[in-house]
């Protein structure tokens, strides 16, 4: 809070500001970056994973493998989701859980589960892509400026 602010605050509201200062619980920012690293990077190891599987036994290329590979996080993380276990997760690793491609999958199964109480076509069906609707539009939108750049520099740039 500003000084000047404080200075206006009576006695009683800056005696609490001091009181609430000296309560406040002290946050583990070291311990939760290391477990957000450390939980995003199992996740991220065992996409990794799932890749090299799709090109081994299925004879993908590195380019060609990763669609299935996101649609099978995308699977797991929606499954984990519904027994509960991806929730677990999420709450030891906090960031490092939200960041990849499995937390999109999280976010959208959660809001289906939470409205099904609502019915299958108002709960599940309307209330699933809420986030996805616009993860879906603000993906689209920049794929297109991304190609009107890139379209844009190898007609008038010589690339």
């Amino acid at each position: 809070m500003a000084n000047e602010q404080r200075k206006l605050q009576t006695k009683i509201m800056q005696e609490y500001y001091q009181l609430e200062k000296k309560n406040e619980t002290k946050r583990p920012v070291v311990q939760n970056c290391l477990r957000a690293f450390l939980v995003g990077g199992i996740i991220c190891s065992i996409g990794q994973a799932i890749q090299f599987f799709y090109m081994y036994f299925f004879h993908f290329t590195q380019q060609t493998a990763g669609n299935p590979t996101v649609a099978t996080m995308i699977f797991l993380s929606m499954l984990l989701t519904g027994f509960g276990v991806y929730d677990r997760i999420a709450q030891f690793g906090g960031a490092g859980s939200a960041v990849p491609v499995t937390g999109f999958g999280n976010a959208v199964i959660s809001a289906a589960i939470e409205h099904r109480t609502e019915g299958f076509v108002l709960g599940v069906g309307g209330n699933m892509f809420k986030l996805a609707g616009s993860v879906i539009l603000f993906g689209t939108f920049s794929a297109f400026v991304v190609a009107l750049i890139k379209t844009i520099l190898i007609k008038w740039g010589g690339f």
